[in-house]
This record gives C-alpha cells, structure tokens and sequence, in this order.
C-alpha cells in the first residue's frame, strides 16, 4: 500500500515537472513581453489541460497584457470562483481590475489584500499603482515605500515611484503650488539621479513659472548626457525666444536641427524640426519656413503637429481666416488638441469673434484642469470687456504765459462682447499770468461702441460744454461719430465726425471757437516690420476760417519685446485765413521729424511690474516764408501695476513745434493718471 502511494506520488512529481519544463517556454513570452505569442502558447496548452491553473492564469495575463483586458478580467474571475481562497488568483484578479480602468474598484480590492498580507510585495506595488492612478498621490507614495521594504531595489517598484513623483508634481503644478511642484521634482532627482523625465519636467515648470535661467540651467544638466542633446537643444531654444533672444533661439535651434543626419528617433526627429520650424517663424524667415512646410505636408498632410506649424506661420503673416481652417482640421482629428483649442482661440480673437475665441479657449479646460496658458488667454480676454474707471490729472504751461490745470474721468461698461457704454467728465481750469484772464470749462458727454461686423466697429460720442471766461459764459454741443474699419489683412482705417471747442488758453476759450471735424485715419503694418500711419484733418471753424491738417508717419520696428521703433514724421497745414494774433494759423505750415519710439504696453505687464513709454524726437518745421526752425519733442510715461486690477503712471511731454499749442512754441505737461478695473471680470459672463 505505501509502496503504491509511493509509486502514485512519484508519477506526480515526474508529471508535474515535465508539465512545467512544457510551459518553460510561455513563461519566456510573458518575462520579455512576447505576449501574442504567449497568447497562443497558453491556449494550445488549455486545450490539452482546461483545468490547469497555472496555465490559465498564465493565459489571462497574456490577453490582458495583450490588450483584451475585458476577457482577461472575466477569466480571472472565473478562477476566483473556482480558488476563492488563492492568494495568487486574488492579486492577479486585482491586476485586471488595473487594466480596465476599474481603479475604485482595485482600490477597494487591494486594501483587502494588504490587510490580508501586508508583506505581500505585488499587493503594496499594486496598491501604491491604483492609488497613483487616482492622483492620491501622497498616499501612493507611502505604499510603494512599504513595497520597496519588503523588495530594497526592485526595479518596477522604482519605476512606479518615480512616475508618482513626476505626476504628484504635475498635479501641484496644475494647482499653480509651483514651489511644491519644484520640491517635488527635486527630490525625485535625488532619488534618480539626472534622470531625463524628471528634469524635462522641472524645465518646463520653471518655463511656465517664467524662471528662465533656472529652466536654462537645468537644460544644461540634461545636456550632460548626450544622448539627451537634442531635448536640450531645443529647450534651450525655447528658452531664447521666450526671452526675446530670437537670433540666438534661431542659432540653437540650427545646432540641433543640424544633428538630425543619422537620427532614427521618430520622436525626436519631429520635435527637433517643429522647434527649427519655430524658430525661423519667430525671426520672420517665413520663405524658408513656408517652403519646410510645404515639404512636409506632402508627405503628412493630415498630421496634426503640421498642421500647428502652418497654421502659426500664418498667424504671424496675420492671415488668421487660413490658420483658423488649419486649427478646425486639428480638432476634427482630435477634439481634445491643446494646440488646435488654443490657436483657434487665439485666431478667433484676432478675427473680432470674441465670443467664440472664449468658447474655444474654455473647451481646453474641459480636457485639461486649470492650464495656465488658456487660463491666462480667458483672463486676458475678460479683461478687454471688464468695465474700468480711469483719471487722470495734469498740469501744462508754455512760454505763452499760458497755465492750465485739468482732470479728466473716464467709465466704459461693456454690456457684451458687442457693445458698450461709456461717459466722460472733465474739468479745466486755465488762465494767462500776465493778462490774468482766466477761463474755466465743464464738459460731460456719455457715448456707446458697437460692433457692426467682425471688421467693422461704431463708435459715437455726445455731450455739452459749459464754459465760464472773461467776457463770454456758454454751452455748446460736443460729439465725435466714428467708424472704425479693418478693410484688409494688417489694416486699419477711421472714418469720423468730431466737435469741439479750442479750450487749449483763456484766450481762445473766451472767443467760443467751434471746430467741426471730418477725419480720416489710416495705418498699415506689414510682416517685414514697416508700418505706415497717415491722418487728414479738414476743419470747418464757426469764426468762417477752416483747416486741412496731414500727419504722415513711417516707421520700422527694430524689436517687440519690449517694443522699439523709429521713423519719420511729416505734418502740413493750412488754414485758409491768417489769424495770428488770435491763434496759430499759417498759410503753410511744415514739419519733419525723426523719432524713437521705447514701449513696455502696460496691457502685457504683469502685476508688480513697471511699466513704461518713451518716444524722442527731433526735426525742423517751416512757418509760411520764414527760416527753417528746429525742433524737439519728448514724451514720456512710467507707470507701475499694482494688481490685475489696479495701475497708475506719471506722465511728462514737452515740445516746441508750433502746431503743439495755440499760442507760443514751446509747450510742457506732467500729470499722473489712475485705472481701475471695477470688477474681477465681465458683468455679463457668469463662468
């Protein structure tokens, strides 16, 4: 009888064994991934022993892992049916769990597991990884350390951690904590030295942080290894332009587009030829980036980071009608482009469709939670329709003997991206200090704005003086009617009416001098940085006298951030009665001038920012048949922002062309001025 057993126990063993020598060769598949053929393998070894657990279990694992994770699931739980109690069938049962996506319910699974067996390496890992997937990531952390205890070194566990660090970062990031987000990342690369996803990472959250030189240093240090150059380089590239750097953007990038020859890296052979492509857009080598371009479109020509390039080379060339067609392309690929989302926002606003330029950048944040960058766009875009109040007050004198002191208030409430309302009320009081005749004026006019079309905007403006002066009290109607016209690309043009009283000393005031205005204005800017700017004046005067006036400007923008440019201005005018006793009025007026141009625009500085303007300018000007006469003129500004909210500047002019004042040449004014914007947002967006 022992014999017989013997005997039984021994055939078991042999049997046993050699089964698992057969399934020697399935275990290789799953071990390097072969799973379609681990898939076959453990198929074929069913259909001889149905039964057989390992062998199930080895076949679930290669269905799952080979991406039918549904049936993977329902074979795992048919095995728990038939091993309730397996511990091994539990963790992998728990597994597929993970590979469904079912991660509330693998949460729930896995802590009965380690409660089960909290040495158990696989339930803490798979713990740790069901918790990350559930971004608590603090709580990911401490399990994947209980696994490492129970496994010091174990290379999947590592693997996890550092993935959890790298996703706990990018969720404070998202938050804005970017000083938690950095502390992070930083002890991520104590833990992983120099380790390429994590200082990616860290570069970018100092881009988006605006640490430039941090994010500079860091590329640096991923530079050490060379096989991470071309990532480097185009950071680094990235880096420059945002920096304002261009050339040097543009000398990287040519560096790392020069290394491509060779390259097999898919991946890196694109994100190295969008960054060159960029690069050259950013320095206006639109032929050269047209022509890339075009190369590949024929090769790819649905591809979206294509497309991107196309539609941003156009942005730049001002043609938003093809680069929002590009942008549309993007997300009937994928409706969940950031790309696609935020350049069409961004085209949408340059078109004057506001109100679809938010829809488009709101529907970025359905996808991505809190991103700064179409967070950024909306704030921007809330601020141009959020009502404000602005004041200002000045001081002016002339070697006329001619004082004046001013205030003037200003409130505009949008009701709409469409249309808004606006009043004014400004006070002035001024007086001669040789004479001693003095005048003072009151003037309240209330308007509104309408957008007609995308291009094609209204503007009208009425209100009354008040004025009181030596000899004359009266009240007289004011109005400025406009349109405001974008007939083509890069082009705008004013078309208006204005009414007004010459206020500018006593003298003139006294007189109730009324000017009836018509006005043109023009301005054309071009993608080889000249623009051109003209305006004509003719004016009817209730004295019988009339004007015509012309400024012509051209001029070349030598940078944009901050904003630098010089030119040449020209100014004629005649009236058609010489009145020079009682104001500036030749025959023939004529003046050039060359100017420079210095401006940080205070809608692009940031809170806690200065902000700042400075044009200098100097030329001669001809009065009639007289001598040619120089001139000068400086004008500045220097403003601070104190929030979002809240910004005030001083401002200085002082000129002596003639055409500046009424009377006398040379012409001063300081003054300070104050803007508040009266709300957090728009009134009529609720979100």
């Amino acid at each position: 009888m022992n014999t017989k057993y013997t005997v039984l126990f021994s055939f078991l063993f042999i049997s046993l064994f050699c089964f698992s020598q057969n399934m020697k060769e399935g275990f290789t598949y799953l071990e390097t991934g072969k799973y379609p053929q681990a898939e076959t393998f453990f198929e074929t070894i069913l259909k001889e022993y149905p039964n057989n657990k390992t062998a199930r279990l080895c076949y679930g694992r290669a269905i799952g892992l080979n991406g039918n994770s549904a049936e993977a699931k329902n074979i795992f739980t048919k095995l728990l049916n038939d091993y309730a109690n397996d511990f091994e069938v539990k963790l992998n049962y728990g597994e597929s769990l993970l590979w469904n996506n079912e991660f509330n319910l693998a949460k729930a699974y896995y802590q009965k597991l380690v409660q089960e067996d909290a040495k158990s390496f696989p339930a803490l890992l798979g713990f740790a990884n069901t918790l990350s997937n559930l971004k608590a990531y603090k709580e990911a952390l401490k399990y994947v350390n209980k696994a490492l205890e129970v496994s010091p070194g174990n290379p999947n566990a590592l693997t996890s951690k550092k993935y959890m660090y790298l996703g706990f970062a990018y969720q404070k990031q998202q938050l804005q904590e970017y000083n938690e987000s950095e502390m992070l990342l930083k002890e991520c690369l104590t833990l992983f030295a120099n380790d390429k996803d994590a200082l990616l990472n860290l570069a970018n959250l100092y881009l988006i942080m605006g640490e430039f030189e941090k994010a500079e240093e860091t590329y640096l240090i991923l530079a050490k290894d060379e096989s991470n150059a071309l990532e480097s380089l185009n950071g680094l590239s990235l880096v420059a332009h945002l920096k304002g750097k261009e050339k040097k953007a543009l000398q990287i990038s040519q560096k790392a587009y020069n290394l491509l020859v060779g390259v097999n890296d898919e991946t890196k052979k694109q994100q190295t030829t969008e960054r060159y492509i960029q690069a050259l857009i950013w320095n206006k080598k639109y032929a050269k980036a047209k022509n890339l371009i075009a190369d590949l479109i024929s090769t790819q020509p649905n591809e979206n980071w294509v497309l991107a390039l196309r539609a941003t080379l156009n942005t730049y060339k001002s043609n938003f009608k093809k680069s929002l067609a590009d942008y549309d392309q993007i997300l009937v690929n994928d409706s969940t482009s950031f790309d696609g989302n935020l350049g069409k926002a961004n085209a949408l606003k340059a078109l004057g469709k506001y109100d679809e330029a938010f829809a488009s950048a709101e529907n970025i944040l359905k996808f991505y939670d809190n991103q700064k960058d179409a967070v950024n766009f909306i704030k921007e875009l809330n601020t141009t329709f959020t009502p404000f109040y602005e004041g200002k007050a000045s001081y002016t004198f002339d070697n006329g003997d001619n004082e004046a002191f001013s205030v003037q208030n200003r409130v505009e409430f949008p009701f709409s991206t469409k249309f808004k309302l606006f009043g004014n009320y400004n006070y002035r009081t001024t007086n001669n200090t040789v004479t001693n005749n003095k005048a003072t004026s009151n003037d309240v006019s209330a308007g509104l704005e309408y957008q007609l079309l995308p291009t094609v905007t209204f503007k009208g403006t009425f209100g009354i003086m008040s004025a009181k002066a030596q000899t004359n009290d009266f009240t007289q109607l004011l109005a400025d009617v406009s349109l405001n016209i974008k007939p083509f690309k890069m082009q705008t043009l004013d078309i208006g009416y204005k009414r007004e009283i010459q206020s500018f000393n006593a003298d003139l005031l006294d007189r109730e001098i009324v000017q009836n205005n018509f006005y043109t204005n023009y301005n054309v800017s071009t993608n080889f940085n000249l623009g051109w700017f003209t305006q004509y004046f003719y004016t009817s005067q209730n004295d019988e006298n009339s004007r015509h006036l012309l400024f012509t400007s051209l001029y070349y923008n030598l940078l944009s951030k901050p904003s630098l440019k010089v030119g040449v201005n020209y100014q004629y005018i005649t009236f058609e009665k010489q009145v020079p006793t009682i104001y500036f009025s030749p025959s023939t007026f004529n003046a050039g001038e060359i100017f420079l141009n210095l401006i940080k625009d205070e809608a692009i500085t940031k809170p806690n920012e200065w902000f700042y303007e400075l044009t200098a300018a100097t030329g001669l000007q001809y009065i009639e048949d007289q001598k040619s006469q120089s001139t000068y003129r400086f004008q500045g500004k220097l403003g601070y922002k104190f929030s979002d909210r809240c910004l005030a500047n001083i401002f200085a002019t002082r000129s002596n062309i003639a055409s500046a004042t009424a009377a006398g040449f040379t012409f001063t004014e300081v003054g300070v001025r104050l803007k508040w914007y009266l709300n957090s947002k728009p009134t009529f967006r609720k979100n």
